[in-house]
């Protein structure tokens, strides 16, 4: 008998722990790519079809990953001040486009618009727009998003 036994000789159980490597390979590439989908179905959560605005005071900035958020004081439909719930995108790409975490301040005037919530007892916004008014600071409309 030969260096590897029957193995070597037979390759039926070579064969085996080759296809069930192959299933684990495979089913890791699934599971990955589910999660990745699902972590970037924006139209489960916002409609993409409808713009709005709001005007109000930063409250908070979130500069993290995988995505950074704004809460904004501002007015509803009906006049009534709501903390608005910005979604932007994450750190990495937005620090490639210009913004830092030191780039907004709790107290700025911003007016953004965006997709709304699904939801809109949430108020939610996905982000498209962002201006600050006081220098002219600006995301968006240079072409500027995120996935």
């Amino acid at each position: 008998m030969r260096a590897g036994g029957l193995t070597r000789e037979l390759g039926i159980p070579e064969v085996r722990v080759k296809l069930r490597s192959l299933m684990w390979v495979v089913a890791g590439v699934f599971m990955t790519g589910l999660s990745a989908y699902a972590h970037h179905s924006f139209t489960a959560t916002y409609d993409e079809k409808t713009t709005v605005k709001i005007e109000g005071e930063l409250v908070q900035f979130m500069f993290r990953n995988p995505h950074a958020f704004v809460h904004v004081l501002a007015p509803d439909e009906n006049g009534v001040m709501q903390r608005w719930g910005v979604e932007w995108g994450g750190a990495g790409a937005l620090t490639g486009q210009g913004v830092t975490r030191d780039s907004l301040k709790s107290g700025d005037h911003v007016i953004i618009t965006g997709n709304p919530g699904r939801n809109a007892i949430d108020h939610r916004i996905r982000m498209r727009t962002l201006l600050r008014p006081s220098d002219g600071f600006g995301w968006g409309q240079n072409g500027e998003t995120f996935d």
